[in-house]
């Protein structure tokens, strides 16, 4: 049986990411910081036998320790680690203090840094790493300020880890999911700029559900993926890379902030 750790697994995209990994036969452990999360997590799989949670702050400094720990102790072995947690609400670069600047690098690039060289050690052919990174990895993106500098970084790592540790047949890759609809994302659509920056320009039907990132990342972690490595899979309907503007915003009257 596999087994796979997931950062940030008590919602959202890592709630969603566990399930479905459980769901094709591994063991979880699911990591998260909020107990109540990680209730929901053990309500969502309920089966002890499969299942270990770990609420923890993944900066922690004893977090990679305690987190690869647990996996070797309950399920004695790790295949896939699955770099998730993550923190939102960016600022532009000039808006954005050092302790602002501390708080992204710390969650989205030392944290995972640190996991994965805790986890690499233990794992050998057919292990991977999938770490979820952004669209704002991809293209500069407005506002993305440390956010995209933390998710730039962690594209990076990934790279290195694929060309490192490739030869062991270790592999790894980034998802970089567009807007997805979860709970720290939704309320964002209350703002009518956030909505046109994201519904306008995304050349598909719909936006992104915690399912279209979860089965990718689930791909990733597959014997079907048993050759894709340092790779960045975008998963944003076509965001990045079209000019896509709806008909309502090529009809829109556009004007001035504040006239």
């Amino acid at each position: 049986m596999q087994v796979a750790i997931v950062t940030g697994a008590g919602s959202g995209i890592g709630l969603g990411t566990a399930k479905m990994l459980y769901d094709v036969g591994m063991a979880i452990v699911g990591v998260g910081r909020d107990n109540a999360k990680l209730a929901t997590l053990a309500q969502t799989i309920d089966d002890p036998d499969r299942l270990a949670t770990l609420s923890i702050d993944v900066t922690d400094e004893d977090a990679p320790h305690r987190i690869v720990g647990l996996a070797l102790e309950r399920f004695g072995r790790l295949d896939f680690l699955i770099n998730n947690a993550g923190a939102g609400s960016p600022k532009p670069l000039h808006e954005t203090d050092d302790a602002t600047l501390d708080g992204f690098l710390d969650v989205m690039l030392r944290a995972p840094f640190r996991l994965c060289r805790e986890a690499i050690g233990h794992m050998g052919e057919g292990c991977g790493i999938v770490n979820v990174t952004s669209t704002y990895a991809v293209i500069g993106g407005r506002r993305g300020g440390a956010y995209s500098a933390a998710k730039g970084g962690l594209t990076s790592l990934t790279e290195h880890i694929a060309c490192d540790y490739g030869p062991r047949g270790i592999r790894a890759n980034c998802v970089a999911p567009g807007v997805t609809m979860t709970d720290m994302v939704r309320h964002r659509f209350e703002d009518e700029m956030f909505k046109r920056v994201n519904v306008e320009t995304t050349p598909f039907p719909r936006l992104g559900e915690v399912s279209d990132i979860a089965s990718t990342i689930a791909f990733l972690c597959s014997p079907g993926a048993g050759f894709i490595n340092g790779q960045t899979i975008v998963v944003d309907g076509g965001w990045t890379t079209t000019k896509y503007m709806s008909d309502r915003a090529l009809r829109t009257n556009w004007v001035e902030p504040g006239s």
